[in-house]
């Protein structure tokens, strides 16, 4: 009899021991996607700044350090268009850009099911298609590389399901260094983006 109770409270406590490490381990890893609408300022050296409005979108996984922080890494893809103008004439400028962000997530629960989330971080991003088009003809790739910058995120989200949060969110970046113009074309300039900030939705799964 002692020995089936010595088994019993064995298997109970591995069994108490097997749900905490579960219980942890789900929780150490979530899922972050941002999509969004915006626009910001190309900030030009030796043309004219103008406009660009912004479709955006992010996923990252998150790795959680505790119950507050964490640290998020992936990949964002932005669509900017919009009209301008530089040496060569009128135009409109549609441009794609691929980010690799590294963030400090945040996060606090407000209420039982309402989570305020919030980030802070790095990101290096690159121009995967860049086209203006003017009156007359098109030019491709007139500007080319990395550049780098900082972004700032905040977020509130809502507790549908088990493991399913879904919000709204809001996302401010400023590149602090700039993309170098291909001289083939014509122009000789370097430009970044500055104060791109979007709206839009986030949603949180736990993994």
């Amino acid at each position: 009899m002692k020995k089936t109770n010595c088994l019993l409270l064995l298997i109970f406590l591995l069994t108490i021991n097997l749900i905490q490490a579960q219980e942890e381990n789900k929780s150490k890893f979530n899922i972050l996607a941002y999509g969004g609408i915006g626009y910001g300022i190309v900030d030009n050296d030796n043309e004219p700044n103008y406009n660009l409005n912004s479709n955006n979108g992010e996923i990252l996984l998150n790795y959680n350090l505790n119950q507050k922080f964490g640290i998020a890494t992936g990949i964002g893809l932005n669509e900017l268009t919009g009209n301008g103008f530089n040496s060569i004439g009128n135009f409109y400028h549609e441009r794609t850009m691929v980010k690799i962000p590294l963030i400090a997530t945040m996060s606090s629960n407000i209420s039982e099911k309402i989570r305020i989330v919030g980030n802070f971080g790095f990101y290096g991003q690159t121009i995967a298609k860049d086209e203006y088009r003017f009156l007359n003809n098109t030019q491709k790739d007139i500007y080319e590389g990395w550049n780098f910058g900082a972004q700032l995120g905040l977020g509130f989200v809502f507790n549908m399901f088990d493991n399913f949060n879904a919000g709204i969110n809001y996302i401010g970046q400023s590149d602090f260094s700039k993309f170098e113009s291909n001289n083939n074309v014509g122009i000789n300039d370097k430009q970044k983006m500055k104060n791109l900030s979007s709206i839009g939705i986030i949603l949180m799964i736990e993994l």
